[in-house]
């Protein structure tokens, strides 16, 4: 079969769709195999037909002889020669004779032939009568045979033996010898048109049955793959096609739950990620110059960080130096202006000369003492901290404080933060310091409004980001960016210009970053990014405590 369907696959046409090439090869299969059935079962049909012929010409046969037997006994032959010829009388019955022994036909319902001697091959006598050998009997299947009559007709013809029974060997009119097993034969000849015509009319029957089928099976195969398998087929193929002209927007619906609907649902997902990978790139493709320009500017803030953080390393070293200088002679300052003021001998005209001394001395050493903080390489003490345990303590602290008078303060504090590695007395006093400018800023305002937000850093293990915005007057754009550096100070003659400076390193320290946003005459917000405590911090941290 497969040879057959490589032949017809090879004698198709490559013009020729799926469902042609299907329709005609099962459509080839199925004829061949209804007609290789339809001959089968003919063949087998006749074969029934003509063994019934037989089986019903045998009992024929042998109702004759019972028939006539009586009338034999009696040596009645007119009478018997009569229901002969009655029975010959029936439709398809072409002749009925009896033969004896000597192959002489004694009787025959066609007169021309009484009297005359068969050939031993004529009634198929040889069966009976084979070389060397007694009487046999012959199975029913080999006592028929068909031959044609003169006159053109096919006919069947069975020839029945008469058996010597005890009382036609002892009978009174015509003794036979009791050796002789078979007194003769009776030959019944029947026509062949019937058994044609019955023929004929089951064969018309069959082929029609089958070309029937054959139609069935044909519209159904052709149905089916038409529903099952072309119209899916199909439907891949139109949706190919526009995928190859780029319309990725095409949605495709799975006909079936089979492997051609797994196969739909895998282009359908294909088309998908196509078209998601296709957006992305005309998304990126649109906002690539908004993701330079915003790299570029990250990259120019991170380069600023580091140059702030080589100008604070520099400047570090150097007010170092000059704080350690200034402190000695300032110290002895401090001690002989002390010391003169509490000499009785001083005119008392200069005691409120030498209390300004003083106070200039100390204000300088408070000075000298910012600026040794600032410069000096402090290692943090770290510790798990919760950072708005942290802020809570903070405002505590300088909430009290007079620039705070009109000042509300709202909390945002979240919830389900992460715990953050901190040295707390050093965030204190950068939280400190930044809510005493906050409040300053203010202090000017009939009402101002202090937001403090916590918030996690995206995910919660990445961080915690506080959000301290105050509504006083703002900082110009132009001094943001020196905002941190030292020295410089906005409250004029009243600051040192130290404390941002100090806050911007210790957040640096904690491997955190702190900006600054402010618009004039809106107000100033301060964003602090610090990372959560990680599992290796925390043992540092537990070594450390213990230590």
């Amino acid at each position: 079969m497969l040879s057959i369907k490589k032949i017809l696959l090879r004698l198709l046409p490559r013009r020729f769709s799926l469902i042609q090439k299907l329709t005609i090869l099962t459509g080839t299969v199925v004829v061949l195999f209804m007609t290789l059935f339809a001959w089968i079962n003919i063949n087998n049909l006749q074969k029934l037909l003509v063994n019934s012929t037989v089986r019903d010409l045998d009992n024929l046969a042998a109702s004759v002889i019972r028939m006539t037997r009586h009338q034999m006994l009696l040596d009645n032959r007119p009478l018997v020669y009569q229901m002969i010829n009655e029975v010959a009388k029936r439709p398809g019955i072409e002749r009925i004779r009896m033969i004896n022994r000597d192959r002489i036909i004694v009787h025959s319902t066609v007169a021309a032939e009484i009297g005359t001697r068969l050939d031993q091959k004529a009634v198929r006598c040889d069966l009976c009568h084979q070389a060397g050998k007694t009487l046999v009997r012959p199975p029913l299947e080999e006592r028929s045979r068909f031959f044609t009559l003169p006159d053109g007709t096919q006919v069947l013809g069975l020839a029945k033996a008469i058996r010597n029974e005890s009382g036609c060997s002892s009978a009174a009119c015509h003794a036979h010898l009791p050796s002789h097993s078979v007194l003769g034969v009776v030959d019944i000849i029947v026509s062949l048109d019937l058994l044609k015509a019955d023929l004929s009319g089951y064969r018309n029957r069959i082929i029609l049955l089958t070309v029937l089928l054959i139609i069935l099976l044909g519209a159904s195969l052709t149905f089916f793959t038409l529903h099952l398998v072309n119209r899916p087929v199909n439907e891949l193929l139109r949706h190919t096609a526009r995928l190859a002209q780029g319309q990725l927007d095409c949605e495709m619906t799975p006909t079936s739950n089979d492997e051609l609907g797994e196969l739909m649902r895998a282009f359908q997902l294909m088309t998908n990620n196509l078209r998601q990978a296709r957006d992305e790139l005309e998304e990126w493709g649109r906002t690539l110059e908004e993701k330079v320009k915003d790299r570029s500017e990250e990259l120019q803030r991170m380069q600023m960080q580091l140059v702030h953080t080589e100008k604070l390393a520099s400047l570090g070293e150097l007010v170092a130096g000059i704080a350690h200088e200034i402190n000695n002679p300032l110290s002895g300052i401090l001690i002989f202006s002390s010391l003169v003021a509490k000499d009785k001998r001083l005119d008392p005209s200069l005691h409120k000369d030498m209390e300004t001394i003083s106070s200039e001395a100390k204000r300088c050493a408070g000075i000298v003492k910012g600026l040794l903080e600032f410069a000096r390489d402090y290692q943090p003490k770290m510790t798990t901290s919760d950072i708005n345990q942290i802020l809570i303590d903070s405002l505590r602290l300088v909430e009290c404080q007079s620039v705070f008078q009109n000042v509300v303060i709202l909390r945002q504090l979240g919830t389900d933060l992460p715990l953050i590695m901190a040295d707390q007395n050093q965030l204190k006093q950068v939280f400190i310091n930044i809510f005493i400018n906050a409040g300053q800023a203010m202090q000017d305002l009939r009402r101002g409004e202090l937001q403090i937000h916590t918030r996690p850093n995206g995910q919660p293990q990445d961080g915690v980001v506080v959000t301290i915005k105050d509504s006083g007057h703002g900082i110009p754009e132009e001094q943001l960016g020196k905002l941190f550096d030292p020295f410089f100070t906005t409250k004029g003659a009243g600051g040192t210009g130290l404390g941002l400076s100090v806050s911007y390193g210790i957040i640096q320290a904690h491997g955190g970053s702190i900006t600054v946003e402010s618009t004039v005459g809106t107000g100033t917000t301060f964003t602090i990014s610090l990372p959560a405590c990680s599992e290796l911090a925390g043992k540092d941290a537990g070594s450390q405590l213990l230590a």
